[in-house]
């Protein structure tokens, strides 16, 4: 059964007097930094030199230096990089100045669990991963609640492990929605499938597949915008409020019928299989490497999924009066 943390079982006594370096000043790192600091503990940015986040963590307050100097001073290290920097960054700038740390911190499991990253031995090794963007994790704290975590240890040297992990959870205003304790394996694999399978590609090529499909067939681009992005975001809140079953009891009967016949043909065993094929190729790594020499060649290639006239649409669509709809 899955083990779960509240705020009232946590206490910010095992970092409360250490110093915390947020290595970055990215969407995550941003409200990892300020968060900490509202919640009274002593935190430093730590950014390469000539960052164009200087300025940026100076204006909030936040004192910044050097990804070495940080090393040096912190006990805790919160490692608030890209994916695809960090064993680089940590291998060159960090690990030769480990003075102080006795605490590695990573809101994703993704450097540590495939090998890219290797923590020296010694060290409390930890992850709190957020489950949510920056700004949310930022936006919940100021207003009283918090996006709950994925609490993980990867290396308890000290027996404080996860004390830590779930005071800074705490800190940062996750445990207020609720800390849940997994390992670096489970929270990376489960992160990259759903976003592979669901989040950032089923569902996108799902609407870009059926607005083609409805533009092709002589319906009006924005209509078909209405009903295959905008309507989409109605039952993703009905799902999230009330799962799928009272998602069903909330709709016509002729959406229910209809669509339990047409989602059964479109989504087939033949989509499962998929996906497990999937699972299996992130389970073993090989779909890391698309991460790899050829990530900025695969990103500048996305735009062209996009059918022609579809952000034109999305334009016109946002200026009708039901935008907030």
């Amino acid at each position: 059964m899955l083990t779960t943390f509240r705020d009232s079982e946590i206490s910010l006594n095992p970092i409360r007097d250490a110093g915390i370096a947020v290595v970055g000043f990215g969407r995550q790192g941003k409200a990892h930094a300020l968060n900490l600091r509202d919640s009274g503990l002593d935190v430093t940015v730590a950014l390469r030199e000539g960052s164009p986040r200087r300025r940026e963590a100076e204006d909030e307050g936040l004192t910044v230096v050097s990804l070495p100097q940080a090393a040096d001073c912190a006990h805790l290290l919160s490692i608030m990089l890209p994916d695809r920097v960090q064993a680089e960054v940590f291998e060159r700038d960090l690990s030769p100045h480990l003075g102080r740390v006795h605490t590695i911190l990573f809101a994703g499991g993704y450097s540590v669990h495939f090998g890219g990253l290797e923590p020296p031995d010694g060290l409390d090794v930890v992850l709190v991963a957020p489950m949510g963007p920056g700004y949310q994790v930022r936006e919940f704290y100021l207003a009283g609640g918090g996006v709950p975590a994925k609490v993980a240890v990867h290396q308890d040297v000290s027996g404080e492990a996860l004390p830590r992990a779930l005071a800074y959870a705490k800190a940062v205003g996750c445990s207020r929605a609720g800390c849940l304790l997994t390992t670096f394996a489970q929270e990376v694999e489960l992160d990259l499938f759903s976003e592979q399978v669901v989040l950032c590609g089923g569902i996108p090529q799902l609407i870009i597949l059926a607005y083609r499909t409805l533009v092709e067939a002589g319906y009006p681009a924005e209509l078909a915008y209405i009903e295959t992005v905008r309507e989409v975001k109605l039952i993703t809140d009905l799902i999230y409020e009330c799962g799928i079953a009272g998602m069903r009891e909330r709709i016509s009967d002729t959406a229910l019928v209809g669509g339990a016949g047409a989602g059964a043909r479109l989504i087939d065993e033949g989509v499962r299989e998929r996906m497990g094929e999937i699972l299996d190729e992130i389970r073993e790594g090989s779909s890391v490497e698309e991460f790899g020499e050829e990530f900025d060649f695969k990103r500048a290639n996305l735009e062209g999924d996009i059918p022609e006239g579809m952000e034109e649409a999305r334009r016109v669509v946002e200026g009708l009066y039901w935008k907030d709809m």
